[in-house]
């Protein structure tokens, strides 16, 4: 217990590192899923058969395929086969790669949302706009997308929590994200070899971080009570 102790200060400022990533991760991978993917619902939904045919086969590709995969394959492509390893071998080129990837893969999935959201709002609604003169830019951002928004809240919520969790996954290309910091005291860091209780605390930062987001999440919800 003594030696937990003396080693408590160390581990801790090396989580906290490896927390900043993570945390940094998610905030990016959302900023750019958000919008992505209501590029890509667009792209789905479009009247346009060969622009909505490649949209739903990307889709397809992204979502049935593992995350662990598409990380491997955005950071060691490039080196691998086309012989250019534009992300060196730094950490910044790794957070680079991972948040491609986890941007992609996170707009494909919330495209799917949103695109079930705009469906969802009947039609009649979009018409009875084109009768008053609304253009369809206007019916969109005033009409569809308001309910739209009440409507996938829940959804998104899920996945927002979930990509809490998979910011773990970036690990595989070494980034060094929490699970990594608290892993590399069981290999040695820091002067701290076979400890394996570093590694177990991550799971807190995890438990508060989605309990941070949970409460967010709610309280979003009970003010999207007023579209009822």
């Amino acid at each position: 217990m003594e030696l937990i102790i003396k080693q408590m200060p160390v581990v801790i400022n090396a989580l906290n590192a490896g927390f900043v990533q993570t945390l940094k991760l998610f905030s990016i991978t959302l900023l750019g899923a958000f919008p992505l993917g209501l590029l890509i619902a667009f792209g789905s939904i479009s009247k346009i058969t060969p622009i909505s045919v490649i949209t739903r086969l990307f889709i397809w590709i992204i979502r049935g395929t593992p995350l662990m995969i598409q990380l491997l394959i955005v950071y060691y492509f490039p080196g691998l086969v086309l012989h250019n390893p534009i992300w060196g071998g730094g950490e910044s080129g790794r957070f680079t790669a991972a948040a491609i990837a986890f941007v992609v893969n996170y707009a494909c999935y919330f495209s799917e949302i949103y695109r079930g959201g705009i469906l969802s709002v009947p039609v009649g609604q979009q018409e009875a706009g084109l009768v008053l003169g609304m253009t369809k830019r206007q019916i969109f951002f005033h009409v569809t997308l308001l309910q739209m928004i009440k409507r996938i809240v829940p959804p998104i919520s899920n996945e927002i929590i979930t990509l809490v969790k998979d910011t773990a996954l970036a690990r595989i290309i070494a980034l060094q994200e929490i699970i990594w910091a608290g892993q590399a005291f069981m290999k040695g860091s820091h002067g701290i070899s076979g400890a394996i209780w570093p590694l177990f605390f991550t799971a807190f930062y995890y438990l508060i971080f989605n309990g941070i987001v949970t409460l967010a999440l709610t309280k979003l919800e009970d003010k999207m009570n007023y579209f009822r």
